[in-house]
């Protein structure tokens, strides 16, 4: 959205116009019962929906859903699935997820995640020291939103030969499991593919990769501990600060092809 503005420059204040990213709180109803409102950039909600769906184990497979709609205007996403998973529905609280990660989430997210996160046994894919870096600059490049507002993230899903799928979104989580929930409606294979992500890679952005279950993921942006920790259990390759022709390889660097 555009907005008038004062801009302070060159030590005078001038008026502006600048472009502000949009929030849009989504509420998710399955089954009739609410079950969490997310805050998100206001696009390919339905995938967004599907990919939380499937990452918090709230569904097994994607044929489980029988029926999704969105209701634009009151703000809601209505989902009838078939079989919950028994296990979620003992633990499922209602809870409100914000934009950000991290404390929003952290009740729950440890018993959780053991049942969805995929352990990367195999080695399915390789990559090249080159193959880092171009891949990064193709996500700048595509990074239109990014630059007009500076307030979103952006993540694609890759393979070696470039960019299958990208999405934005001002939570780092949304962005991912936009991506997750057009995979899962389309079919689409991820095994041998790539995450690269524009963000910091916490803890939680970590398990999300593991859910949708890529085996690498890059980032222009620092690892935390913990997640550096997951990583290592899970046998994921975590490739960070990808600038300026450098980049540091944090874990499983086997999956990183010497030159």
């Amino acid at each position: 959205m555009k907005r008038r503005i004062l801009k302070f420059l060159n030590e005078h204040i001038k008026d502006a116009e600048d472009i502000i990213v949009t929030e849009f709180p989504v509420t998710v109803k399955v089954n009739e019962q609410e079950l969490v409102t997310m805050v998100c950039t206001p696009e390919y909600i339905e995938d967004m929906v599907i990919g939380y769906l499937a990452s918090e184990g709230i569904m097994r497979r994607y044929e489980d859903i029988k029926e999704i709609w969105v209701q634009e205007i009151e703000g809601y996403v209505h989902v009838k699935i078939d079989k919950l998973n028994p296990y979620f529905q003992n633990l499922q609280n209602k809870r409100y997820i914000t934009s950000c990660c991290g404390m929003s989430r952290q009740g729950f997210v440890f018993a959780n995640d053991a049942l969805t996160a995929k352990k990367m046994n195999e080695i399915r894919v390789k990559i090249s020291p080159d193959d880092c870096l171009r891949l990064m600059n193709s996500l700048q490049d595509t990074a239109t939103t990014f630059r007009d507002t500076g307030g979103v993230h952006n993540a694609a899903l890759c393979d070696v030969n470039g960019f299958k799928l990208s999405r934005m979104d001002i939570g780092r989580h949304n962005a991912l499991d936009k991506i997750y929930g057009y995979c899962l409606r389309n079919n689409i294979p991820i095994g041998n593919k790539i995450i690269v992500f524009s963000g910091r890679i916490s803890s939680e952005i970590l398990l999300k990769v593991a859910k949708i279950g890529c085996e690498i993921v890059l980032s222009k942006s620092a690892p935390t501990e913990l997640a550096l920790e997951l990583a290592e259990n899970l046998g994921i390759t975590t490739v960070g600060f990808i600038r300026n022709q450098s980049f540091n390889i944090y874990t499983c660097p086997e999956r990183i092809q010497k030159r």
